[in-house]
């Protein structure tokens, strides 16, 4: 049983500067008197003070806060910690399936007579409905609230659930939608960077249902993504079971060189960790450098984490932290309880006294002078291109066989080009053609630099008379209403307009598959003739068959290279030496003639980025608009469910639940329903984008009297569990051996030879009575955190998946979900053992949950006699009990019931 805080005697008084009163009481660090904590990595400092200050001896041990503090020698034995962030962020698309859950979990503990009104999170949670925009109207000074009105259409529902949820759940904030982008929100607004809870004082920390959490890293917070269901139990009071992870050093040097923006520098980042391996593991900016790093800058690294892979990208708080958070319209009283607090407890860096030499489980530098203006592409966040080498690069790849740096198409056909009509124009179009640009998502929107200096290419390119072809689907998607404030206030927003970059909403767009329709002339073209088309966008995924069906190219790059390839019109150029257009006078222009240089970008900036702008915005960021205000919902605190809802649906995950678990079970006689190869991304597994009109997600809304224009994305369906199952493993891009090379969502059911949708084959299993499992490569799971990636295969039947490895979050899905995941052995796969996915496939595991052990190997037999060991990938003891369970909800539904008696 939970007893007192055995660190209660480290407790002390923080007083304000200059003797006006205390600011509250802290847990000190300083007070252990421990020498090792000195050299401990900030980041592990945050956790070290969580486990000191939620030490119960029950939930959080003695032994955890010893395990913390000597992290030099257990972070490489792999060792369980507990922890309990300060706060969860949601956004609508992930909240809304939180919401729904909730909603079940009182229905359960009302069924199962505990108090419903239990089921309450227990730390604040920030939902900000960023309501990602999909991009119908683009290049009109209207679209922002044409946008806006559509969404409202389609989202009605889900908006109006969301507002009870506001209402029926205590400790939760909702941002109404049009408010920004949740993780820019989250950095300008929401991190509070120190808590003052009680007259308690103690870090920020945080985890939300997006891996692009890890942005308020850049601010000093500690937050990264987990799943929904981790989200969820982590706001009912559990504490998260995380392995002690190693953390890199990154040491920064120099600065950028003019010209070169934050974005070249993110790209270059993510190159090299990618390329060092910081997959679970924690990387920790320091140095020289970081006094040249803007907290912008900061933040943008951060933001893409999950692309190279680690856990969080963190820097500490230090003067330039202090200096963003005046900025953003922070009180200064509220800067000097977090200057004071960080300062007291050693957590501050002040890089104007002598630092003491941290230790680190490994070691990377970079001189931010060698930086060098790059994209990323054509299918992957970290196949970094040089500007200069671009031309070549895009020339390999149309000659490459398929695969991430490869299109396969035939030397003849390279140079041909499909004609078509623009409105009655002739035009054409070619390999490589730029037919979306998108200054898209929160990673670059956050960036005054690089929004300010797109803007200022614009200008520079209108001047000259420079155009973009009007079949260019361009739009521009700020993270917040601030962004929109310093463009105006900057007078460069009307040129961003000129060329098609019209404001179209605030929220997530292209990046996340929300580009909307190209114009069906330019479809027809790409289509009938096999074009490789190309997208530019200022965000951190471009996944194949993510940012749009037709784009075969996706690039990152940054907001001002995004308005270049815009006017460019093609990635098939080598901006040093082909003009990029003919000025109004005739004369060819340059990339170099529009690219302003970093002192024109820091003017601007310094000249219309205000505290006040931050101040505005944000004090009236929970008043709403008029048709958020005007939703009715219902009272009450349990929903009541409306059967024939296409958006908010019943799931049945706690049907036929009792008091008792279910125990330990292994998978017996199981059939193969995927069969796949290396780098499955969750935009693979989950469903994302628009829905197919072909598809069963597609069939079961005709079915329901769904009109096909008002279908609208899986994202804004993703509280209707019936939709999301049968999108599930629904991508048009997914390979599946079973197909041998046809791409699609497709498989085979074995026992009949069948080939059907995944949903079909999934549904004719079940009905047959037979379990199904997934084979798969390397970094199964990569990409976003989706919650759906594991519900999706649990409501289709999946038990078990056997991979070659796994991407952190998503194992942790699985396994929430009560899917076993096994781990082929080193050098071993599907192919190397012979396994052609036709087998049936039995794996025994202990009949109790006591005598299995985490990582511990595991037996799995064919029905063709082959005998293989995996390892099982339940990684900590919590996981176990969560599979005892049968899931982390119904593991937390029992607690809270229990915890009565």
């Amino acid at each position: 049983m939970a007893t007192q805080n055995p660190f209660n005697n480290i407790l002390k008084t923080l007083e304000k500067p200059g003797g006006g009163g205390e600011f509250g009481k802290y847990y000190s660090l300083p007070a252990l008197n421990d020498s090792r904590i000195d050299a401990l990595p900030y980041s592990i400092r945050i956790l070290l003070e969580s486990a000191i200050r939620n030490c119960d001896e029950f939930q959080v041990k003695s032994d955890d806060v010893e395990k913390i503090i000597d992290w030099k020698n257990t972070s490489p034995k792999q060792v369980e910690i507990p922890f309990k962030p300060a706060r969860v962020l949601l956004q609508d698309f992930t909240g809304v399936p939180a919401v729904v859950d909730l909603a079940c979990m009182r229905d359960a503990m009302n069924r199962l007579g505990g108090d419903s009104n239990k089921i309450n999170p227990l730390v604040p949670v920030d939902l900000v409905i960023d309501h990602s925009v999909q991009v119908d109207v683009a290049r009109s000074e209207n679209a922002v609230q044409a946008n806006m009105e559509l969404e409202f259409q389609r989202n009605k529902e889900r908006f109006g659930f969301l507002k009870w949820g506001s209402n029926a759940f205590n400790n939760m904030l909702v941002v109404p939608p049009g408010s920004g982008i949740v993780h820019q929100v989250n950095l300008e607004y929401l991190g509070r960077v120190v808590f003052n809870t009680n007259g308690v004082l103690y870090p920020d920390s945080v985890v939300g249902t997006d891996s692009h959490t890890t942005m308020i890293d850049g601010l000093g917070v500690a937050g990264w993504g987990v799943g929904g269901i981790e989200a969820e139990a982590a706001m009912l009071g559990q504490p998260m079971s995380m392995v002690l992870p190693g953390v890199v050093g990154f040491k920064l040097l120099g600065k950028l060189r003019s010209g070169v923006t934050a974005t070249d520098l993110v790209l270059t980042v993510t190159q090299m960790l990618r390329k060092h391996g910081v997959v679970g593991k924690f990387v920790e900016f320091y140095g020289e450098g970081m006094s040249e790093l803007p907290l912008a800058d900061r933040a943008t690294i951060a933001n893409m984490s999950p692309e190279y892979g680690a856990t969080m990208g963190f820097f500490p708080v230090d003067h330039v932290t202090l200096q963003y958070l005046k900025l953003t319209g922070r009180s200064d009283e509220t800067v000097s309880m977090i200057e004071s607090y960080l300062r007291a407890n050693k957590m501050f860096v002040d890089y104007n006294e002598p630092q003491v030499e941290r230790v680190y489980s490994s070691y990377l530098e970079l001189n931010l002078e060698d930086v060098e203006p790059c994209v990323s592409g054509p299918k992957r966040p970290h196949d970094r291109v040089t500007l200069k080498e671009m031309k070549a690069d895009w020339h390999a790849c149309l000659n490459n066989k398929v695969g991430f740096k490869g299109f396969a198409v035939p030397k003849e056909s390279q140079t041909k080009f499909a004609e078509f009509k623009f409105h009655e124009t002739p035009a054409k179009l070619r390999h490589g053609d730029v037919v979306i640009a998108a200054i898209t998502s929160c990673t670059n929107t956050s960036n005054p630099s690089v929004m300010l200096g797109a803007a200022l290419v614009a200008k520079k390119a209108c001047d000259l008379g420079l155009q973009v072809k009007p079949w260019i689907k361009t739009s521009l998607a700020p993270g917040s209403g601030v962004v929109t404030k310093y463009l105006q206030k900057s007078g460069l927003q009307p040129y961003l307009n000129q060329l098609g970059f019209n404001i179209v909403g605030y929220g997530c767009t292209t990046c996340i598959g929300n580009s909307g329709d190209i114009n069906e002339a330019v479809a027809s073209a790409i289509t009938e003739n096999d074009i490789v088309a190309a997208a530019v966008l200022s965000g951190n995924r471009n996944f194949e068959g993510r940012v749009h069906p037709l784009t075969r190219a996706n690039y990152l790059a940054s907001p001002p290279l995004v308005v270049a390839y815009a006017l460019a019109g093609t990635v098939n150029i080598d901006f040093d030496t082909e003009p990029i257009g003919i000025a109004k006078d005739g004369k060819q222009i340059f990339f170099r003639d529009i690219w302003p240089s970093s002192e024109e970008i820091a003017d601007v900036v310094q000249s219309s980025v205000l505290p006040d702008m931050f101040r505005e915005t944000y004090n009236a960021i929970t008043k709403g608009n008029p048709m958020w205000n005007s939703l009715s919902v219902p009272s009450g605190n349990l929903y009541a469910w409306d059967s024939t809802s296409t958006y908010i649906h019943e799931p049945p995950y706690f049907k036929g639940m009792s008091m008792s678990p279910p125990g330990s079970h292994g998978v017996k006689n199981a059939y193969c329903l995927l069969n796949f190869g290396d780098s499955i991304t969750t935009d693979h597994i989950s469903p994302a984008g628009s829905i197919h009109k072909d598809s069963p997600a597609a069939r079961y809304l005709t079915e329901r009297g769904v009109d096909r224009r008002d279908f609208n994305s899986y994202g804004s369906r993703r509280g209707n569990d019936e939709v999301m199952a049968r999108g599930t493993f629904a991508n048009i891009r997914i390979v599946n051996k079973f197909l041998n090379g046809e791409v699609g969502p497709k498989t085979i059911h074995v026992p009949s030879g069948e080939k059907l949708s995944v949903f079909d084959a999934a549904n004719k299993y079940k009905s047959e009575g037979h379990d199904t499992i997934i084979l798969a490569g390397a970094e199964y799971g990569s990409g976003s955190s989706r919650d759906w990636a594991a519900k999706g295969p649990m409501l289709l039947g999946v038990k078990a998946v056997i991979a070659k490895s796994f991407e952190r979050i998503h194992r942790s899905n699985l396994v929430g979900m009560g899917i076993i995941p096994l781990c082929f052995k080193s050098g071993e796969d599907a192919d190397t053992l012979g396994l052609t996915g036709h087998e049936r496939y039995t794996i025994d595991l202990p009949s109790s949950v006591n005598e299995i052990r985490p990582g511990q190997d595991i037996t799995v037999v064919t029905d063709n006699g082959k005998t293989f060991s995996c390892t099982l990938r339940f990684d900590t003891e919590v996981e176990l009990a969560y599979f005892n369970h049968g899931g982390i909800l119904q593991y937390a539904i029992r607690n809270l019931i229990n915890a009565k008696h």
